[in-house]
């Protein structure tokens, strides 16, 4: 049976978050260089994002490059820069036939000038689209982004336009990246590790969190739908009972 009839479109996450892990245990497997395996990465990507858009998932981010990974080797950071780059380019016309909202969060300004021109233009050009947002985070990092909420909060607080007693969640949801898309329902994570490596800690507060041991390169869609089949047969209480969620 077609797995993807096996989904209650019903009850879909709004919003997945995917950390795309394994492609460098993917290319050393075949003898290759780790970037061997980001080039071919993107097979996955593009079955991930139209597996979720045939759903009707409102919303899917893509854990693209942590603030951590400039740790990297130079080699391999110039080289996921220029893959970022030819992704988007190659990939506009597939967005725009498809509907797919381009967004990015993280610290973007960090990126190189032609991949931050390239990505605006991509965004600018997407703006319109409204089957599926495609959040891409790039030089990210979770506790960073909760930082600077604080620091822009607490700014406002100085500058007396904004009340200390006043603010709460939704304050500080209005000062993170993400602050335009859904909290996150459902977080997957391939090549069988079990972190979540500094990815939307705020945002992931309620997640239900799949881990799977394929490797992000040999992701496709059959592999998202048994994500999004284990997610709908959780029970999902947010600390109530059980009785009180069939009441």
């Amino acid at each position: 049976m077609d797995k993807k009839l096996r989904i209650d479109l019903q009850r879909v996450p709004k919003h997945v978050a995917i950390i795309m892990d394994g492609n460098g245990r993917w290319a050393k497997g075949k003898g290759m260089s780790r970037v061997f395996g980001h080039r071919n990465a993107l097979t996955a990507v593009r079955q991930s994002i139209e597996a979720a858009a045939e759903i009707g998932t409102e919303a899917i981010t893509l854990y693209a490059f942590s603030t951590e990974n400039w740790n990297r080797p130079a080699g391999e950071v110039k080289a996921l820069m220029t893959l970022l780059i030819n992704s988007l380019n190659n990939e506009l016309k597939t967005f725009q036939e498809n509907q797919v909202k381009v967004n990015a969060i993280g610290n973007i300004k960090s990126l190189p000038e032609k991949a931050q021109n390239t990505l605006a233009s991509v965004i600018e050009k997407t703006k319109n689209n409204d089957r599926i947002v495609l959040t891409l985070a790039l030089s990210y990092g979770a506790r960073e982004e909760i930082v600077n909420a604080i620091k822009n909060i607490s700014k406002k607080v100085v500058n007396k336009e904004l009340d200390l007693e006043k603010i709460d969640e939704n304050t500080i949801n209005n000062h993170l990246y993400t602050f335009n898309l859904p909290n996150v329902d459902l977080m997957i994570r391939t090549s069988g590790e079990k972190r979540i490596s500094n990815f939307l800690l705020w945002q992931m507060a309620y997640a239900e969190l799949y881990f799977t041991d394929v490797l992000w390169p040999d992701f496709r869609q059959e592999h998202f739908y048994d994500a999004i089949i284990d997610y709908q047969n959780r029970e999902r209480r947010f600390g109530k009972t059980s009785e009180q969620i069939t009441e």
